[in-house]
């Protein structure tokens, strides 16, 4: 493995209540802590990465118990800041059958949203790093998240790392009255690979390629995806491989699911999962970000294998519950290996 991997974001507490219920149903809430950069440095971690995630959390229980959980499963916390007075939260109430799932963010006010550039020492944080995870997430949350996110591009950029990026648009933190095409676009302007699903690939194209899988011989336009892709890489010419994952919710426990990859030209496609039984859909875009980290870490070059793998890892995550995909990197081949 090349380097330490540093991802950075809002390390989140989510609330759901039990058996699938309505947040109105019930007495009593399930707490995990999660959060779409914190999900990928876990699942990195899991994979066998050397991993260092960034963030900011109040110095109190709540902040503590949050870090103490990553490094549970190996994720390095020596850069955490400890401040403010209140960790960001969600409230997730799980799909069941026909009906979809629903969020309720309660993030405004959290210590990472008061988080400020030069509260951090990037340049220190990236010294011995080779790659740096970043989402438009930490642009929505706050005009000082957004400028801190700029901040950690700007000097991970001139230092050399590889930028990850997920697109992550999430249209209900848009609070602050920045623009949110024009701050995503100008983060993808850092980006060397990018995972995104394809609702943000349509937001930021305003091109629409629909998947309608029912089933895994669904017979993907290639030729859609290719000249989709060839606009995208027009529009932000720095990134060199381009990842869209593809979800059709056929009910809330039977999915079908692949993924596209664009890199350096050429166009990859993989299979089709159709999955029953899902356990938790929370976190999958996050396992096909790590997949793809990791892969393009461990076999450079491999375009095909990258798409397979990142594939693989997302579709475990759907029989895990709770934000982390805690698949070993023997499951996710294993998985790659009996489909190929």
């Amino acid at each position: 493995m090349n380097g330490k991997i540093v991802t950075f974001g809002e390390l989140l507490l989510r609330f759901s209540k039990y058996d699938r219920m309505r947040l109105e149903q019930g007495r009593v809430f399930a707490g995990n802590y999660g959060g779409s950069e914190a999900n990928v440095a876990v699942s990195l971690a899991t994979l066998g990465d050397d991993v260092e995630y960034v963030t900011r959390v109040p110095d109190n229980p709540t902040g503590r118990a949050a870090c103490m959980k990553l490094r549970e499963f190996n994720v390095g916390t020596h850069h955490v800041l400890y401040g403010g007075s209140r960790i960001g939260s969600y409230y997730y109430e799980e799909s069941a059958g026909m009906r979809s799932s629903k969020v309720i963010y309660d993030r405004a006010n959290s210590a990472f949203f008061e988080l400020e550039p030069q509260m951090l020492n990037w340049r220190e944080i990236l010294k011995d790093a080779s790659v740096l995870h970043a989402s438009g997430i930490t642009g929505a949350i706050s005009k000082n998240s957004a400028d801190a996110t700029f901040e950690a591009l700007e000097i991970a950029d001139d230092m050399g790392l590889t930028i990850s990026f997920d697109i992550n648009y999430r249209k209900n933190l848009w609070k602050y009255g920045a623009e949110p095409k024009a701050t995503l676009s100008k983060m993808l302007q850092y980006a060397d690979i990018v995972f995104a699903d394809a609702i943000e690939y349509e937001y930021m194209t305003g091109r629409q390629v629909p998947f309608t899988a029912t089933s895994a011989d669904y017979e993907m336009p290639m030729d859609e995806y290719r000249d989709w892709f060839d606009d995208i890489h027009r529009r932000w010419p720095r990134c060199k491989k381009w990842l869209i994952g593809m979800r059709n919710m056929i009910s809330s426990s039977h999915n079908t699911l692949t993924a596209v990859l664009w890199s350096e030209g050429k166009v990859y496609q993989t299979r089709i999962y159709d999955i029953l039984d899902i356990v938790d859909t929370m976190g999958v875009g996050d396992a096909f970000s790590a997949g793809m980290i990791h892969c393009n870490n461990a076999f450079p070059g491999d375009d095909q294998r990258l798409l397979d793998y990142s594939l693989a890892a997302a579709a475990l995550k759907n029989s895990i519950a709770g934000d982390f995909n805690l698949s070993t990197d023997d499951e996710v081949q294993a998985l790659m290996d009996a489909q190929l």
